[in-house]
């Protein structure tokens, strides 16, 4: 079974709370606020939309939002009050230049190979427009050092219980973990997954390689710089001049 579908759906969409995705859009209206229009920006990874249909509804980037997903189940699920489109990351498919700005939450960007993170991100460079921004959410390295070993075991408000592992290695930077979901019909879900946590120092050379500059990195939704408690790491990186 593919992590990110319906296991990922049923035991994630209980913990997002609309207070939450609240914050979260006000974060990305203040990120977003001077970036000129008319052309789109694209909510990379829109799962159902939380943010999008936010964001595409009022506030500096009201009918400007447009979402990208791969998978059809999120898509089906999908709020009304924004377009979308199915796709991958690995292909954006949208024309060169076309876009204002990007964004992406809680890691998207980086659940793929070492190697697909540079295509990726490159991909994202070629369709922004000269002086378009990437806004993306992720852990900080350093908190996952920390504490490398994670496990727990929930009951979800359906009745499902939900039990996830995990283990980060330091060398290379990933987090390693299974989760699995079992309805109250018994019915189980499991999949596996695997996501790259990036020193910032690395984390910079790698948006710089791929046509950006950081533009700024905050610790929090509050805007502050990172610290040692933080648990967010959010960077904005404008693209490069051609």
């Amino acid at each position: 079974m593919s992590f990110f579908g319906e296991l990922y759906l049923r035991s994630t969409l209980p913990f997002l709370s609309e207070a939450v995705t609240a914050r979260e859009v006000e974060y990305l209206e203040r990120a977003f606020a001077d970036v000129p229009g008319p052309a789109p920006v694209v909510d990379l990874g829109c799962g159902h939309g939380r943010h999008a249909v936010r964001l595409n509804s009022s506030g500096p980037l009201a009918g400007r939002v447009i979402g990208l997903e791969l998978d059809a189940l999120s898509l089906s699920m999908r709020r009304t009050g924004f377009p979308a489109v199915q796709g991958d990351l690995r292909a954006l498919p949208f024309q060169q230049a076309s876009l204002a700005g990007a964004y992406a939450w809680y890691s998207t960007l980086f659940a793929f190979t070492d190697e697909e993170h540079v295509h990726i991100l490159r991909e994202v460079a070629r369709v922004l427009r000269p002086g378009g921004r990437l806004v993306f959410q992720t852990v900080p390295y350093e908190r996952l050092v920390e504490s490398p070993a994670a496990a727990f075991q929930q009951t979800l408000p359906d009745g499902s219980v939900l039990e996830e592992q995990s283990r980060f290695d330091a060398v290379t930077g990933r987090d390693e973990g299974r989760r699995t979901l079992t309805l109250p019909t018994g019915r189980r879900l499991t999949a596996s997954y695997a996501i790259r946590y990036y020193p910032l120092a690395e984390l910079t050379r790698l948006l710089e390689s791929t046509g950006f500059l950081t533009a700024w990195v905050h610790g929090g939704l509050d805007g502050g710089p990172p610290a040692t408690r933080s648990t967010d790491l959010i960077v904005g990186a404008a693209l490069r001049s051609r």
